[in-house]
């Protein structure tokens, strides 16, 4: 693994510890298949967080996927690392603790998903081979991509909406879903069973979609990552109002009940659509297998043009009889499959590569793209994820890029035509230095753990450099270094060893919050969620976070440590004779290597002299604090929004009360 770091940075090494040292312990004494193992379970959990609870995945379905058959097949070879708790042997949650869990009447199983055409052909045959001589019929449907839905109807009038939760029970947000125009509230026609479920999807459009990310942006808000998450979100929300004020939508496609009007699935949505329901016009009966594949191919082409967000095609046989004669595995039913649309992809031209500077001191490469439309959104930039990728695409700049979006989410690089590289392109190289501060950048780092002078974070602080030069790469220099940037760690402010601690949610910002409010760390530790709801901007999933990360022993012993090492876990109390209100609330962002003072110095005299540090440019942002190798992209924004730029010396006038 590799870690690019900030050689003079005294806090990059105390923050990057506590992110990489639990994956070693945990691995180290585990012979190799038990390791897999683990660490697929571990991974696989964490995706299915991100997923159901957080609305936002950070991999594609198709890798999701195939992570978890790697699991399954692992297990199956591999009995003796039997786990009832592993992610092959449930479903994936969206369960909160804001609403009621109800029971789903018929469980909410997942469907297989399949990726190629040979793949529909084996699930064709099985049902031909399964049913025997009876001719059969597949409903083809597009597979929406939004947040599943169950809707019970009780004469006539919607009972409860219930998400899919695990499968077997699921969120009660009938007030939600009242809000969503598409979904009726009152039946109206003939033949209504008294009691039926009839199941579909909640989306967002892509318009607003886009509106609603525009608005986030202005806030300064944490954007969407595509109109699923947002649907998904949404429908999780305490207040029905801001739910209808998001203008999500349905599509129905699935009916059960005892009293069904029709003994085909294809009629019975037909029938739903007279009683109101908001059912595809997509939908289609095939009765040969050239029917199924000519629907796939028109729809990989023809979704492009939707105004929703879809994914692939659910193939379904029709008759309900056969579907209950053909039954149904431990988890999907062998009358249905996903078929996955492959990731689109557009080509565009690289205009430049930027780097953005982590909370940990990591790098990352990012590729600044000619704007291109890709899966209902317009593209300007793609991760490029570290100094490897970039050299195994061999990227110059003015290269003709192929970019598609993992399962519809992240942009990346996938390919160059290096047929049409302009003549003279300049090579892409990662850069030697830090694009903020200038320092030198360094790319080794958990070799200390290996060589065995470093077993949790804690041990840091009882390094020697005359040891650690004796390292293979390390000289007394860089040793040296080393042991230096540590020390001047001890002299950190209590915030930002609050956020170097990695408490998932815990922020810079949220830091600084909690550091206010609890202004040493035995308060902090003993605070209750309660209390901690009470901080202004933390909310229940902070405080639980917060509650769960010292409930932990082994966290609390670490603190500990730290705190004998000497490090700040109080806060100074501040000398109220030095505040001002000469900034009057003005926000500012701050770029760049500075020469006067440091970087956290100038945010210290912004929030003295009555101003905000904010995080990143926005039409909101007051001013641009930059110093040397303020990175391009930052430039280019303040400039197009039409903020003002300032330097030090600006800056400092402004502090004796100089007109802003």
């Amino acid at each position: 693994m590799f870690i690019f770091r900030k050689k003079e940075r005294p806090f990059v090494l105390l923050e990057k510890f506590f992110i990489i040292f639990d994956f070693y312990l945990a691995s180290h004494y585990m012979n190799p298949i038990e390791q897999q193992i683990r660490s697929l379970r571990e991974e696989l959990h964490r995706l299915n967080h991100e997923y159901y609870v957080l609305s936002q995945p950070s991999i594609s379905d198709y890798d999701f996927d195939q992570k978890l058959k790697l699991l399954a097949q692992l297990e199956a070879e591999h009995p003796e690392y039997y786990d009832a708790n592993s992610p092959s042997l449930r479903v994936g949650s969206d369960l909160t603790k804001n609403f009621v869990q109800v029971k789903h009447r018929y469980p909410m199983l997942s469907l297989s998903n399949t990726y190629s055409e040979s793949e529909v052909l084996e699930f064709y045959n099985r049902v031909e081979k399964l049913l025997g001589s009876k001719d059969f019929e597949i409903v083809c449907e597009l597979k929406f991509d939004g947040t599943s839905i169950s809707l019970t109807y009780e004469n006539g009038l919607l009972k409860q909406a219930v998400t899919r939760g695990d499968g077997v029970q699921g969120d009660d947000v009938t007030a939600n879903v009242r809000t969503i125009r598409s979904i009726p509230l009152v039946l109206r026609g003939e033949g209504i069973p008294a009691l039926f479920e009839i199941r579909g999807e909640i989306l967002m459009p892509w318009h607003v979609f886009e509106k609603l990310n525009e608005e986030r942006a202005a806030q300064e808000e944490q954007l969407f990552a595509n109109p699923r998450n947002a649907a998904s979100g949404t429908l999780k929300l305490q207040d029905p109002k801001v739910v209808s004020s998001r203008g999500l939508d349905s599509y129905l496609y699935y009916m059960m009940g005892e009293n069904l009007p029709c003994g085909e699935h294809y009629a019975n949505l037909e029938k739903a659509r007279t009683w109101g329901f908001k059912v595809s016009d997509a939908m289609k009966v095939c009765r040969s297998l050239d029917d199924v594949f000519a629907y796939l191919n028109y729809w990989d082409v023809e979704r492009k043009n939707l105004p929703v967000a879809t994914d692939g095609v659910v193939l379904k046989v029709n008759s309900l009889e056969q579907q209950e004669e053909l039954g149904y595995t431990s988890k999907f039913p062998r009358w249905a499959i996903a078929y996955k649309f492959q990731a689109e992809k557009e080509w565009t031209k690289l205009k430049e590569v930027t780097y953005q500077v982590g909370r940990t001191g990591a790098i990352t490469p990012v590729a600044n793209l000619e704007p291109v439309q890709l899966s209902g959104s317009v593209v300007k930039r793609a991760s490029l994820y570290n100094a490897d990728a970039i050299e195994a695409l061999d990227l110059h700049i003015g290269d003709t890029v192929g970019v598609e979006k993992g399962g519809e989410i992240i942009p990346k690089i996938t390919e160059v035509k290096l047929e049409a590289r302009p003549a003279g392109a300049e090579k892409v190289f990662f850069i030697q230095t830090c694009p903020e501060c200038g320092t030198t950048l360094v790319r080794d780092v958990e070799h200390l753990y290996k060589a065995g002078f470093v077993k949790d974070i804690a041990d840091l602080y009882e390094l020697k450099w005359q040891e650690v030069m004796r390292l293979e790469r390390w000289g007394e220099k860089s040793a040296r270094n080393l042991t230096d940037s540590i020390e001047k760690s001890k002299t950190v402010a209590y915030e930002r060893v609050i956020y170097a601690l990695g408490i998932r949610y815990v922020g810079e910002t949220v830091a600084a919050k909690l550091a206010q409010a609890f202004p040493n760390i035995e308060l902090l530790e003993a605070a209750s969620a309660e209390a901690l709801t009470r901080v202004d901007e933390i909310g229940e999933r902070i405080a639980q976070s917060v509650v769960s990360f010292f409930a932990n022993e082994e966290n609390r012993r670490l603190v500990e440590r730290l705190k004998l090492a000497g490090l700040q876990f109080a806060a100074v109390e501040a000398d109220t004779s030095l505040q001002t209100n000469a900034l009057g609330g003005k926000s500012f962002i701050i770029s760049g290597v500075f020469s006067l003072h440091s970087r956290d110095e100038y945010k210290v005299m912004i929030e003295q002299n009555g101003g905000k540090n904010v995080s990143s440019i926005s039409a909101k942002t007051d001013f641009v604090l930059a110093g040397e190798n303020m990175g391009p992209a930052k430039l280019e924004k303040a400039a197009k929004l039409g903020i003002p730029i300032i330097n030090e010396v600006r800056f400092l006038e402004m502090l004796e009360g100089n007109a802003l």
